[in-house]
């Protein structure tokens, strides 16, 4: 692989998650209402969050659609903004696949979560359209109730490796009380 970026934009509650030899990176951030910086926005430019839904009738800060709704957006801005949040990541051949999935995935998998399902799935079949499409079917499993729509990019023509996790030594030991009541236990079977 050569020296390549990636770049996601994101604006909405839709998420971007790069899987870097089998550790979840997220690669964007849901744009809830309260969340930090989204809601001093808002305020800032006239808006309010009530009970997290942006003016009490939207349940994200930033969206490219949603122009019907009353007093949300103008062509000078508004509470509700279409401009994105870009991030970006040199990519190396540690990193495997990218999950881009929308809110109803999101709420039903956490990043590491759907990053480990997906791995295991493409590590059978090798296929980001099927790996898309069990995501799908494991969401609705899980009983999400949103939209649900997900595209996994594989960077690598290969499946994604099996991980060896070095397991670190064990040590045990036994309290002062536990061992007398051992020496007391192996004595008896002397008797």
């Amino acid at each position: 692989m050569g020296s390549s970026s990636l770049v996601v934009a994101n604006a909405g509650d839709c998420r971007a998650v790069l899987c870097r030899r089998g550790k979840a990176i997220e690669m964007s951030r849901d744009h809830k209402p309260g969340c930090f910086g989204e809601k001093e926005r808002i305020e800032a430019s006239g808006g309010y969050v009530y009970d997290g839904y942006l003016n009490g009738q939207l349940n994200v800060a930033r969206a490219l659609g949603d122009w019907h709704l009353e007093g949300l957006k103008s062509i000078d801005g508004g509470p509700l903004s279409g401009e994105p949040e870009l991030m970006s990541t040199r990519l190396t051949e540690e990193d495997e696949f990218l999950i881009i999935g929308c809110d109803g995935i999101w709420d039903v998998f956490m990043s590491q979560n759907a990053v480990d399902f997906a791995r295991r799935r493409l590590q059978e079949h090798n296929n980001p359209v099927m790996c898309s499409k069990d995501l799908v079917d494991e969401a609705l499993k899980r009983k999400s109730g949103d939209n649900l729509s997900v595209v996994v990019v594989c960077f690598q023509k290969q499946p994604p490796p099996n991980l060896v996790v070095p397991r670190g030594r064990v040590h045990r030991s036994i309290s002062a009380e536990g061992l007398k009541e051992l020496q007391g236990f192996l004595d008896t079977l002397k008797d």
